[in-house]
């Protein structure tokens, strides 16, 4: 049975989802034609692949066996594909990247523009993941590299290259604060606060600050995205607590203005590259992380 299947593809699915309908949502295509496919499937290996259960479909132990296989089968044929890459040099090739949502905007977009005009024939496959995700397809050898925040200790994770990126005040552009070098959290205490709340990774760097300096009765507002924080200051309605990561988009159009805090509790968010252990990679996808790399020790600087 190929791992490239449209079987494989269903049945995949169903086993990551649980459940015929949600597969057919993500796949676009008839609940009972993924069912039909099930079934033909455990008539010709003569064993069930699902357990029937009132709640969904759970992998039966032949299942389970089969999607294990499977996955290793997909890992196998892109490591091929990664073999084929380097005989045929950059004539064609592809990299898969996993990143936070924060790198979204800006640098690394204009990075992989740059390296795709260099090299029409290359691919990319860009997923916008939170860092627990990351993590577990950078072990899991599902994409090449991972751009994730504060990488825990996890030995499915090897650490290329990494950059601390301070945590600061973000700011309208003239704002009085705004020309100083770096601030202390009570320099803010007189202007409206807008939080980051999670599951945002700042969050848990601002709420040490806010419970240190007894600010949290400040006027305020809360937030749970980024860029809405970020259109808020840029329209005057306060000030907030971010990264540099989270404001270099609007650092760089000179749509805001960023100035550090000083001090032990505000420590740094650490932005890092990382890959699986002895993991062979592509000419193509350590090119792209060559050049990553230099654009991380530019943002160390």
């Amino acid at each position: 049975m190929s791992p490239f299947s449209r079987f494989s593809q269903y049945f995949t699915e169903v086993a990551r989802t649980g459940s015929l309908r949600k597969a057919a949502e993500v796949l676009h295509v008839s609940a009972s034609a993924i069912n039909r496919q099930i079934l033909q499937a455990e008539q010709t290996l003569e064993t069930p692949l699902f357990e029937r259960l009132p709640t969904g479909l759970k992998l039966t132990s032949a299942g389970e066996i089969l999607f294990d296989d499977i996955r290793r089968w997909r890992k196998e044929f892109s490591r091929t594909r990664e073999r084929f890459d380097e005989i045929q040099g950059l004539r064609r090739g592809h990299v898969t990247i996993s990143m936070i949502a924060a790198l979204s905007e800006g640098m690394v977009a204009e990075l992989i523009a740059e390296v795709g005009a260099e090299h029409p024939y290359l691919t990319f496959d860009i997923r916008i993941e939170d860092s627990r995700n990351i993590s577990e397809q950078v072990s899991s050898a599902e994409v090449d590299f991972g751009l994730l925040l504060d990488p825990v200790e996890h030995t499915g994770l090897e650490v290329r290259a990494f950059a601390e990126l301070p945590i600061g005040i973000a700011m309208p552009v003239g704002h009085k604060l705004s020309q100083q070098e770096s601030l202390s959290f009570s320099d803010i205490a007189a202007y409206r606060q807008i939080i980051p709340s999670e599951p945002l990774m700042v969050n848990a760097r601002a709420r040490l600050l806010y419970n240190r300096y007894q600010l949290l009765e400040t006027p305020s507002i809360v937030c749970n995205d980024v860029r809405m924080m970020r259109e808020l200051i840029r329209k005057g309605a306060g000030v907030g607590v971010l990264s540099l990561l989270d404001v270099l988009p609007d650092l760089q159009e000179k749509r805001l203005a960023f100035v550090p805090l000083q001090g032990r509790s505000a420590k740094p968010l650490t932005l890092a590259l990382c890959v699986a252990p002895r993991r062979q990679l592509s000419r193509a996808a350590q090119i792209v992380i060559q050049r990553v790399i230099v654009l991380m020790e530019r943002l160390s600087q």
